[in-house]
């Protein structure tokens, strides 16, 4: 069987959570002895981030000859050099007025947005038609649209749904225009299969999908030999540890750094780290600059052994605003730390049991007021910290392909 896996964007240099499950579905398939190629189609240079077994190929199939009409950005100048502040100034007006007349030719952004869709959709469909795999495994839904606008794909297609499935199709978490939104919704027709990564994520699949789900979490990764961490043993410091890329609107490490500011000073053996690399990391170090915490707050930056920095730790906070299924904590979970997170952050609020393996916060005053609790009482944690290993030790690699395996088998076979 040939298998291509599609991520259309962001899989070149890219660090986060879909980027590594693509890589790890590559490598688990071509152990059943499949033929696996990634595909993507970018404008940048560079290579996976993650390991990849050396079957698996990877194709940018980018080609600068096909049209894109893309828009200016606007740039707004923040220093104070009042010569610089006029050229910015002019430069932001020429790019409104260029953006505004593209806009009036192709039909305002809708338009645009479909012209530009159009031919990445026909790259696509001349790829396909010379690899011509026997399945297609997209990364998210966008990508199927990628694929499938205005082509009559005939070869089956399951979605990997890297978060909720309606965070990929509304506008819940961020500004899609009502035309997007009807777009990917359509591509769901044409899927003959999706993984979701809870049971209660099926509710949030639009009726425009017919095909076969199945609930398959992600595994846990690269842990090895992983010692799960003693809450008894006495140190000289302690860690409040959190793992994520760097960005407020998501990950709302701000959260964490004004929770932690406010009994640092009650408790001067406790530090707060921040493992991971993010385009909000000058906005961080100010504002741990600002609280004065340089010596108990750390941008510690990008790590590829987490299970030992986490190892190192004694809680976990993690007060994202969403998450699909939150890798960084189900690892934090297995080395056996307790943790702290946002009640209504969805993949959260599934993976923490509230009292038994961590604590669920409704704002900050309760996650200052836990987080508070797990640092006074070492038994406390190691109670939940047990829990928590217990719970999503069962995650492993191979119980996770063996599901793939099952779901691809039922979906090639109808």
């Amino acid at each position: 069987m040939k298998i291509l896996l599609v991520q259309h964007e962001s899989f070149i240099n890219g660090s986060g959570g879909t980027e590594r499950i693509c890589c790890f579905l590559a490598n688990g398939f071509v152990t059943f002895g499949w033929q696996v190629e990634i595909a993507t189609n970018e404008n940048i240079e560079g290579d996976p981030i993650f390991p990849l077994d050396e079957r698996v190929v990877v194709t940018n199939i980018y080609d600068k000859t096909a049209i894109q009409k893309k828009i200016k950005p606007l740039i707004n100048y923040r220093g104070k050099n009042p010569l610089l502040w006029i050229k910015y100034k002019l430069r932001k007006k020429y790019a409104k007025l260029f953006n505004k007349v593209r806009y009036v030719r192709y039909g305002g952004k809708d338009g645009l947005h479909e012209f530009n869709l159009s031919h990445r959709s026909e790259v696509w469909k001349s790829y396909l038609d010379h690899t011509r795999p026997d399945l297609i495994v997209t990364m998210t839904i966008s990508s199927v649209l990628e694929l499938t606008y205005k082509n009559n794909i005939n070869i089956p297609i399951i979605n990997s749904t890297n978060g909720r499935p309606d965070h990929d199709y509304t506008d819940v978490l961020w500004y899609r225009s009502e035309l997007e939104m009807s777009l990917l919704k359509d591509a769901f027709k044409n899927l003959a299969g999706i993984q979701v990564l809870f049971d209660s994520y099926q509710d949030f699949l639009p009726p425009t999908f017919n095909g076969i789900s199945r609930t398959i979490p992600n595994p846990i990764l690269d842990m090895g030999d992983t010692n799960v961490v003693d809450h008894l043993e006495e140190k000289d410091r302690y860690k409040i540890l959190h793992l994520g890329r760097l960005v407020g609107s998501h990950k709302q490490q701000h959260i964490a750094i004004e929770a932690f500011g406010e009994i640092a000073h009650k408790y001067p053996d406790w530090d707060l780290e921040f493992w991971g690399e993010g385009e909000d990391y000058a906005v961080l170090f100010q504002k741990i600059k600002d609280a004065n915490l340089e010596n108990r707050i750390f941008l510690k930056g990008f790590t590829d052994q987490p299970s030992q920095v986490l190892q190192q730790g004694d809680i976990f906070i993690f007060p994202s605003r969403h998450e699909g299924f939150p890798l960084a904590l189900a690892e934090a979970m297995y080395v056996g730390l307790p943790s702290v997170g946002l009640t209504d952050c969805c993949g959260v609020n599934e993976m923490i049991e509230h009292g038994k393996n961590g604590f669920l916060a409704a704002d900050l005053a309760e996650m200052r007021s836990h987080l508070e609790m797990m640092v006074q009482d070492s038994g406390l944690r190691q109670r939940m910290g047990m829990n928590a290993h217990f719970a999503i030790r069962k995650h492993t690699p191979e119980h996770i392909l063996s599901q793939w395996n099952e779901l691809i088998q039922t979906v090639t076979r109808s």
